[in-house]
């Protein structure tokens, strides 16, 4: 199978990310860092409460089981021969007058029973947390920063300490909720302005969607922020368990297979200034304790069961102290010796690396190498797209826009010995030999996946969007046509879609191999036995049966 992954920016989250250099403060320009100050300690003050929309926010529908058996068949036509298909279909009709109705009956009674939530959050969560696969490659993904555009910001040190007070002022935002509603604008021009912030801010929360669906802007779900700060997967048998903690005030660093940890909220809650939290980082990365022999972090690229009975062992050795200090942290901050460049190699850094100096099992980790290329390596069960893309880019927005150290900023002078604590870790021979299996199994599966990278900067979404395509859809054709080139067969493909419209709402899939897609494929391996008009309208034909898929996948049929 053919699985791929489509996520949409705003035009305000893009240009957030692509910004000109000109318009960000230069070396020598300086915000707030101390404690106390608004300024300092909160992104933004939204007139909006973070969380207005969440009790009016419309229910995820139920599919009507006959549209659900049609959608199945229309997806399994392209690649079934015709015996295959007839037979398919006799199964589906089968299915649909007896056993599915039952099933169809139960779902729509489990779904009465829970209306405080979707039908589909409890299965999600227990699909996540139940299946026993490693989470690295499997579900660990990361998403890339690009550069710092003011490149003197760019040395490891600086830019790791910006990003974690812009980590930090998030969560604050988020906690005091005073974080601007996620919202999709329709029409930004009407809707994303201060008289619909004041408009709504006036409405009960229990109406407040419908306010706003009539400017054409549509409130996202956004249960799952709660999840991105001082949480934690656990592994246990048969299922894991997500953990959280937000009395913690510390975070955990990783730095060459060593964990340590420091405040980074004072016990008044306040944010500790930015310098102080560059000193305690500027100690990490001095600290010339040789790399332990056995890496824990291993352990969380094992398979969960397997993880789940070494945490025994780790706990019954002493170290109930240290995994709490990992588990409770606010997030793990992961600064590596390297300094990589090749995008291939950045890929490979950024979604597993070398196993040594990673923790897969929180929320997200904020990876920065040693010459300031940075990522987000993010846990998958407690959430979706929606609040790792929010965080992400505010992220690089504030961190770059309001940075509060540069490169010749001087760290605090304070104890940092007395700040900074290094967990240790202790192992018997038995974690020892867990470790070296886990690192072996790692090795072998990072091993097993290829990743290779062309870049053809002639065709891009403007270049896309101006001969009146779907991006999207011009990629995922362009990734059957690959596929059937290579193998001269289609294949079932999977693309996610956000629920995120609706209350607790998930992904959908979405299934983008088409008829049309198939016939536009062969069509174009025959190349001259078609004209470019008629090869030009089966393009357009398959971009528009894609966008309805789309459309039908977003809002929950």
């Amino acid at each position: 199978m053919l699985l791929t992954f489509s996520k949409c920016l705003s035009k305000r989250g893009f240009s957030a990310l692509t910004r000109a250099v000109d318009g960000l403060p230069q070396e020598g320009s300086f915000y707030s860092t101390s404690a106390n100050d608004d300024d300092y300690e909160y992104l933004h003050h939204s007139s909006i409460p973070t969380m207005h929309f969440q009790p009016s926010l419309p229910r995820l529908p139920i599919p009507e089981l006959p549209k659900t058996c049609e959608r199945y068949l229309n997806a399994q036509r392209p690649l079934l021969t015709d015996e295959d298909y007839k037979r398919t279909e006799s199964l589906v009709s089968e299915f649909k007058d007896n056993t599915g109705k039952e099933l169809h009956a139960e779902l729509v009674a489990h779904d009465k029973r829970n209306k405080h939530t979707s039908y589909i959050s409890s299965h999600w969560f227990n699909m996540y947390l139940s299946d026993r696969a490693p989470l690295v490659l499997n579900y660990n993904p990361f998403m890339s920063f690009v550069d710092d555009p003011n490149h003197s910001q760019m040395d490891q040190l600086t830019r790791a300490t910006n990003m974690v007070v812009s980590a930090t002022r998030f969560m604050k935002t988020l906690r005091a909720s005073i974080l601007e509603p996620e919202v999709f604008h329709m029409n930004p021009a009407k809707s994303d302005t201060r008289a619909f912030r004041k408009f709504i801010s006036w409405l009960p929360s229990r109406v407040s969607w419908y306010g706003a669906y009539l400017y054409k802007a549509f409130p996202l779900d956004m249960s799952q922020f709660s999840s991105l700060f001082n949480s934690t997967r656990l592994p246990c048998y048969g299922k894991d368990e997500l953990v959280r903690d937000e009395k913690a005030r510390h975070l955990v660093v990783m730095c060459n297979g060593h964990f340590y940890t420091f405040d980074i909220l004072d016990p008044n809650g306040n944010i500790v200034p930015a310098a102080e939290i560059q000193a305690c980082l500027s100690h990490v990365l001095r600290d010339r304790t040789p790399a332990p022999s056995h890496h824990l972090g291993y352990l969380t690229t094992e398979n969960r069961d397997v993880w789940a009975s070494a945490r025994e062992k780790l706990l019954q050795c002493g170290n109930h102290s240290a995994l709490k200090s990992i588990d409770t942290a606010a997030f793990v901050l992961c600064l590596d010796g390297d300094k990589v460049t090749d995008p291939v190699q950045l890929c490979q850094t950024f979604l597993h690396g070398n196993g040594t100096n990673r923790w897969f099992d929180k929320s997200f980790s904020l990876v920065v190498l040693r010459n300031g290329k940075a990522a987000m390596n993010f846990e998958h069960s407690w959430g979706d797209g929606v609040a790792v893309l929010r965080l992400f880019r505010e992220i690089f927005k504030d961190s770059t826009e309001r940075p509060r150290v540069h490169k010749a900023s001087a760290p605090a002078k304070i104890d940092v010995a007395d700040r900074v604590k290094r967990l240790d870790i202790n192992l018997d021979a038995s974690l020892t030999a867990s470790i070296e299996t886990a690192r072996a199994k790692f090795d072998n599966q990072v091993n097993s996946l290829g990743i290779n990278l062309c870049e053809y900067p002639h065709v891009n979404k403007a270049y896309v969007k101006q001969h009146r395509l779907s991006p999207d859809s011009f990629m995922q054709l362009a990734l059957q046509m690959a596929f059937y080139k290579m193998t001269g067969t289609t294949t079932a493909t999977y693309e996610s879609c956000s629920t995120s419209a609706f209350r607790h709402g998930r992904t959908e899939t979405m299934r983008p191999v088409t008829v049309l897609t198939k016939q536009c494929c062969e069509a174009f391996a025959q190349q001259t036995e078609h004209s470019a008009a008629e090869l030009r309208a089966m393009i357009d034909a398959c971009s528009a049966a894609h966008n309805n898929l789309l459309k039908q996948a977003a809002m929950g049929e």
